[in-house]
């Protein structure tokens, strides 16, 4: 089993608990999302997939994607790729929330904006190790 160690950014929310940040590439740009061991999918910002796969969406008000992050309308889509460090993963099946909020509050406090958040689904099924100390995610193929 080959593993991938990929960098991850450590936020500091006003001495008031931490974040870890992921680089991910979607649509073929670069973007940072949260990790988050504590929600059981990994969800990405509605306005990123509006933009790209607006033609593709289906809205729901009942998708069970429990998160940090709390909204009532949710979109289904298909990522045609999603990459974190050298990992891609092909027709990655997604929910969209609004994470508008969020990417202003950290924004507020001088962090980079988010576009997601990488869950348990991906974390389970890569074996994820997360070390704190390196500050590196480790996955396995």
């Amino acid at each position: 089993m080959s593993s991938i160690s990929i960098p991850l950014k450590l936020l500091n929310l006003q001495d008031d608990g931490f974040h870890l940040l992921v680089e991910v590439v979607v649509f073929k740009e670069k973007h940072f999302a949260v990790l988050d061991t504590g929600a059981s999918r990994s969800v990405f910002d509605k306005l990123l997939i509006e933009r790209h796969l607006a033609e593709t969406l289906h809205v729901s008000e009942e998708i069970n994607a429990a998160t940090l992050f709390t909204t009532t309308t949710t979109i289904q889509a298909t990522i045609p790729e999603v990459k974190i460090g050298p990992l891609k993963i092909k027709n990655y099946e997604t929910v969209a929330f609004d994470l508008q909020s969020v990417t202003e509050t950290y924004q507020q406090f001088g962090h980079p904006p988010i576009i997601g958040i990488i869950g348990g689904d991906i974390l389970m099924q890569y074996k994820a190790v997360i070390n704190y100390k390196k500050l590196v995610l480790r996955l396995y193929k």
